[in-house]
């Protein structure tokens, strides 16, 4: 027996002989997608076993019946010999792409390839791309549409991504920040601090305040983002400019300081007008309007004061502002009757930009927002415009403010005092003034008596005002009065009342120049007044009329006087000793109604 040799190759077993055709199913059958070989006559010759599962495609089958949507694509390639890819199919819910590619065998067509991948799970995957791709276009435009600027770092502080507004805050170009580390970024001063090195730091979300390098003051909040292992992968920096609502804040901080300077500087300077008016009180009824206005001082309630012009309805409020509790806030006067009428709602009320021709353009606030917490005093109340007494009477039922062109209300807290010397009923009667508001004005109405119903008060007045004067004028004498001087001013019935008397007072004060006042130092209307009562029943008088026209003129004179120095009916009456009607009745029939 031969020897084997050592380096001669291994023995192999006889090949087999393969069954080429059981081997090509096989092949076929190994992959997922659709396969199958129809002849030139549309049958099926070969199929794999998913195209038969799937279409149900078996060897001696017409295509035709099976799939009558693609036969006219196979049947267009064994026509004209053209491979053809990428036709759509829709199958059971399943969508394929087909390729079909004819069979040539020795130069002749003996049938077409079919192949259809199944693409379900790529189109499922392209629509969440899809999907995912629009999300991202979103939040980009939420993220570059938002006012406030917005920084991305991931769990190192890196910086990911800068919004433009934060590019327009921290004047820089995304592109220089992009990619570097916070750390670096405040080593180098660009910020003082890093909130994101601080979220890292404490796991949480932190706010703060921070200052870029072109000093503008940010108000910075960072939020963490965490993964499923609870670990930060990003960090949401959200960052709003406040360095003009710091300045608004500071100018307005300024603004209040200067207005409560303004109206720390008013009230001085009322208290010290005050201080410097004497109020004599020596009749009996003022004495009691005084008690009275000390009384109404200690509560918020509305006062009308009325009395003729020059009785002191001025001092009147200045006495209640200064008792008051809001005697340490200024008291804003208006005078009603001293503004054009188109102009006393604007004043009253305040106006915004622009709400008529000639407004500023800032606006203005009216005295009822001026005046909030304190006291406003509306002079000559029976001039206010009807429009105005509308919006009045409504701030009064609800203490809102709307300016002149404003969509918004105020709430303000302000306490009302009136005054007029003119008869409100008699306004309200005529249609001049509202019923409503007057009632609602009238809640505590204080009466001053006209001078002439204080003759208790005229001697020490004169002696204080002419003393005043003098010393206000500089003068170097001591005035004093002489008994016909003084009988003829208590005599007098001053008209103008205290103002009249402090007129009076001045025009002794300077114009004389010795140190006693005579007869002759007086006013002409004083001299005149003093020798102005013609009796009624003289010579003439008794040679001409009748007794019925001597009495008839002698009540009339009467009634006019007693209309001078009372204001109502009921007091004239009571005075008299008449009733009311009879008082009414007279006056009707003399003609002064």
């Amino acid at each position: 027996m031969p020897k084997r040799s050592e380096t001669s190759p291994c023995p192999v077993s006889p090949p087999q002989v393969l069954d080429w055709q059981a081997f090509s199913h096989a092949l076929l059958n190994a992959t997922h997608n659709v396969i199958f070989v129809v002849d030139r006559f549309g049958s099926v010759i070969v199929s794999n076993q998913t195209a038969s599962k799937t279409f149900g495609v078996n060897a001696g089958r017409r295509l035709g019946a099976l799939l009558p949507e693609f036969w006219p694509t196979v049947a267009g390639a064994l026509k004209d010999h053209q491979y053809r890819s990428g036709i759509p199919l829709a199958h059971a819910g399943a969508s394929f792409l087909a390729r079909v590619g004819p069979i040539f065998w020795q130069d002749e067509m003996i049938g077409a390839l079919c192949i259809l991948d199944d693409v379900t799970e790529l189109e499922q995957v392209e629509q969440k791309l899809k999907t995912y791709q629009e999300l991202s276009r979103e939040l980009d435009a939420i993220i570059d549409a938002s006012t406030n600027g917005l920084w991305i770092c991931d769990g190192e502080a890196n910086v990911l991504r800068l919004n433009p507004a934060s590019e327009r805050i921290n004047n820089v170009r995304a592109e220089k920040v992009v990619g570097r580390n916070m750390r670096a970024l405040e080593s180098e001063g660009f910020i003082d601090r890093s909130v994101t090195l601080q979220v890292i730091q404490s796991g949480a979300k932190v706010s703060l305040l921070q200052r870029t390098r072109e000093n503008r003051k940010l108000m910075i909040s960072g939020t963490p983002v965490f993964d499923d292992q609870g670990q930060i992968v990003r960090v949401v920096v959200n960052e709003q400019d406040i360095t003009e609502i710091d300045q608004l804040r500071q100018q307005l901080e300024e603004q209040a300081a200067m207005r409560d300077h303004f109206r720390h500087q008013m009230l001085e300077m009322q208290l010290a007008a005050f201080d410097a008016h004497q109020i004599v009180a020596q009749s009996p009824n003022f004495i009691k309007v005084l008690k009275q206005a000390l009384r109404v001082s200690r509560v918020d309630s509305t006062v009308l004061i009325l009395g003729e012009s020059g009785t002191g309805k001025g001092v009147i409020a200045d006495l209640v502002h200064k008792y008051s509790d809001r005697a340490d806030r200024p008291m804003f006067e208006l005078n009603c009757g001293a503004i054009p009428e188109s102009l006393v709602e604007s004043e009253l009320f305040g106006y915004e930009k622009g709400a008529f021709t000639g407004a500023s353009q800032a606006g203005k606030p009216g005295h009822l927002e001026l005046a909030h917490q304190g006291i406003l005093f509306l002079d000559e109340i029976g001039e206010l415009p009807l429009s105005a007494q509308v919006k009045l009477l409504r701030f009064l039922e609800d203490g809102q403010v709307r300016r002149i062109g404003a969509t918004r209300a105020k709430k303000v807290d302000v306490r009302v005092l009136c005054a007029t010397n003119r008869d409100l009923n008699d306004m309200v009667a005529s249609g001049q003034f509202r019923g409503d508001l007057f009632y609602r004005l009238n809640v505590i109405p204080l009466h001053i008596p006209p001078l002439r119903e204080r003759r208790d008060c005229i001697l020490p007045l004169l002696r204080y005002y002419v003393d005043h004067f003098v010393k206000k004028h500089r003068r170097e004498v001591r005035l004093r009065f002489s008994r016909a001087a003084i009988e003829a001013l208590l005599g007098y019935s001053y008209p103008g009342n205290v103002r009249e008397l402090i007129n009076i007072c001045e025009q002794i004060a300077v114009m004389i120049d010795g140190p006693e006042i005579q007869i002759e130092d007086l006013p002409k209307n004083v001299r005149d007044d003093r020798n102005a009562s013609p009796p009624v029943l003289c010579e003439q008088a008794i040679g001409q009329k009748t007794l019925a026209d001597i009495l008839n003129d002698t009540e009339r004179r009467v009634l006019i006087e007693a209309r001078q120095r009372f204001r109502t009916q009921e007091k004239i009456a009571e005075v008299l000793g008449v009733n009311q009607s009879t008082i009414a009745r007279k006056i009707k029939r003399h003609g002064l109604g």
